[in-house]
């Protein structure tokens, strides 16, 4: 089994940063993309950041400049730094990751639990 795990989340206020973390463990081959996602009170999971396994990062529109989304290979795990951050960036944040995995190494679509990260004006 694969599992992600993220920890970083919490409360701050606006301008200020925080630094995600998220974690893949089990019998994992390779990892392809991982990324970040969010999702605020009554809206849909929208795209945050994408970072390839060769260090290409692709990011939303409203974080840019904001974010940065990176990674360690070697320790399975990618980061996301939030500075300048603003109320409506608040949002239950969910590392994703493309990961071959198992016996028979077949390439699936992982999900972490989620980070709530609140932003206060």
């Amino acid at each position: 089994q694969v599992q992600l795990v993220e920890s970083g989340g919490g409360l701050v206020q606006a301008g200020g940063s925080l630094r995600l973390s998220c974690v893949a463990s089990g019998s994992i081959i390779a990892i392809n993309d991982m990324g970040w996602y969010r999702q605020a009170p009554g809206k849909q999971r929208e795209l945050v950041a994408i970072i390839t396994n060769g260090g290409i990062t692709n990011y939303a529109d409203s974080i840019k400049g904001r974010f940065a989304a990176s990674r360690d290979n070697a320790k399975h795990t990618v980061y996301l730094q939030m500075v300048d951050l603003k109320p409506e960036d608040t949002a239950v944040y969910y590392c994703n990751a493309k990961i071959r995995a198992g016996l028979f190494g077949r390439t699936n679509d992982y999900w972490g639990q989620g980070t709530q990260v609140t932003v206060s004006a």
